[in-house]
């Protein structure tokens, strides 16, 4: 479909209809709030992760829909990408043997769906980006088949009036263009959900503002992209551009773009959604029939379509969202700082890390977000996706006295977030066992100087030294990480690589 489509589709009587009904959402989102009419919390927790399927040498392979065919679960369901999964696993009450027990239910699904894969010679990767994929591979011939897809691509490409462009200097600098948003789809991530009380939505979510850099830091997965070495965590610029909805025009003008870190701590969710209105137009102004008005004076609880529709085409690194279950409005935070990977193992560490933490800083009587200014947030977060475990963060000075220190995030991380995290954990009632088993892979992380990606580029360097040329080092860095994921065990005791 082509930019004439898109008009035809959505003239401007739609978009004022749509802008109109988004007003009327907002409306009926602030009464809900006014009235505390949100389900009781019940401390829900959930996961996605998206994936990546390839070929025995590490290559991608367009399969998405035969691989799903075989898998027959609703638990795994189409990505962007014609080499994209993801999976979903149910909401766990976050306390208990939790982690254990979401360990062991992704290594049950995920090993069905491997084995699942390999009747079609596909085998699936949990990896921020895929290094073998090139921008061949990254097309719109490559998108998965459906309405939404390319309705989306049409609705991006439009806006933008003209082709992605893609410039991100890092250790290497890569500058590519592409006709469509299919550069999206290499980025690959694990999202994890917290539902939370309208009360304590803005106490969460600066924390997990505050967190970002910690996060990717510990996290980070993702170093090539298109056959280059770039950042650390090369996801994050790579999303940005391939869905900046900006003429080059308007960017130079500070409007910002739908993939955003924010510009300020909030208090309360209405402030992020309110921002969504005010600043970002609508890509899908499809507008449902609901009145939030007459559904809220019958004493029922809206969906608010149009306001999570657009919502969910701004793409924040911590998102809020809104939803109903069972009869209930319930507020979550959604973390999508975090690449995929390397192992379930780590992928679980991650979150331990993240839901500790939040917990922990959300329930300081001094909270940080008091105590640092927001810029200071974005910039660790910029740096973290840059340097990954090497990064230097910035946290306010421990102790009473005041002011901001930078420091090596691995000593940040193992002096004072690592055990913030703990007690966070604890005040979950998270079991103790399981606290310490994943808070201590993070521990060795920051100990070895080893993430996903610092292993990736020195397994990369370790190949090109030896003699093998950029795309056949790449390739055996696939193949050899695809080798040790599946072992499972978490990525600081792989050792060296090819």
């Amino acid at each position: 479909m082509g930019e004439k489509v898109v008009a035809d589709r959505f003239d401007l009587s739609d978009r004022r209809r749509y802008r109109q009904k988004l007003h009327k959402c907002l409306q009926g989102l602030w009464q809900l709030l006014e009235e505390k009419r949100f389900d009781r919390p019940r401390n829900l927790m959930g996961l996605e992760i998206e994936l990546n399927l390839s070929d025995a040498q590490g290559q991608p392979l367009m399969v998405n829909a035969e691989v799903l065919q075989h898998i027959a679960s609703s638990d795994f369901q189409t990505e962007l990408g014609q080499f994209n999964l993801e999976v979903n696993i149910v909401p766990h009450a976050l306390s208990g043997r939790v982690l254990d027990q979401l360990a062991e239910e992704l290594r049950t699904g995920l090993a069905y769906a491997d084995r699942q894969a390999r009747e079609v010679d596909a085998r699936i990767v949990m990896i921020g980006t895929l290094p073998t994929l090139t921008a061949r591979d990254l097309t719109l011939a490559n998108l998965t088949e459906g309405d939404r897809y390319r309705l989306l691509n049409d609705q991006i490409m439009a806006a933008r009036g003209e082709e992605i462009s893609l410039d991100i200097d890092g250790v290497e600098h890569l500058v590519s263009t592409s006709e469509s948003i299919a550069p999206e789809s290499a980025c690959t991530s694990v999202q994890l959900h917290l539902q939370v009380t309208p009360g304590r939505f803005a106490d969460v979510w600066n924390a997990a503002q505050a967190v970002s850099g910690a996060q990717i830091a510990m996290g980070a997965n993702s170093p090539f992209l298109f056959g280059h070495e770039l950042w650390r965590e090369s996801r994050i610029p790579l999303f940005l551009q391939a869905t900046d909805t900006r003429p080059p025009e308007l960017s130079a003008q500070g409007v910002r773009p739908r993939t955003w870190f924010g510009e300020r701590w909030i208090s309360s969710a209405y402030d992020l959604f309110e921002e969504n209105l005010r600043y970002f137009p609508a890509l899908l102004p499809i507008c449902d029939q609901e009145d939030p008005q007459r559904v809220l004076a019958a004493g029922g609880v809206p969906a608010l379509p149009e306001l999570t529709l657009h919502n969910g085409t701004i793409y924040r690194w911590n998102r809020p969202v809104y939803g109903v279950m069972e009869g209930a409005a319930h507020l979550r935070v959604e973390n999508r700082v975090l690449p995929a990977g390397p192992t379930v193992t780590d992928v679980l560490a991650n979150a331990a890390f993240y839901y500790g933490l939040v917990r922990a800083l959300a329930d300081d009587p001094r909270p940080v977000w008091n105590r640092m200014p927001f810029e200071y947030a974005e910039r660790n977060f910029d740096a973290a996706c840059r340097y990954g475990i090497e990064a230097e963060l910035w946290w306010p000075r421990s102790g009473r006295g005041t002011g901001l220190v930078r420091q090596p995030a691995t000593r940040l991380v193992r002096n004072e977030l690592l055990p913030l995290a703990a007690a966070g954990l604890d005040a979950w009632g998270v079991e103790p066992a399981d606290r310490d088993r994943y808070l201590s892979v993070i521990e060795e992380r920051c100990r070895l100087r080893v993430n996903g990606a610092s292993w990736q580029a020195a397994a990369y360097h370790r190949a090109v030294d030896s003699g093998l040329d950029r795309e056949k080092a790449l390739a055996a860095v696939a193949r050899a990480y695809c080798d040790r994921a599946a072992d499972g065990a978490a990525v600081h005791t792989w050792g060296e690589g090819p």
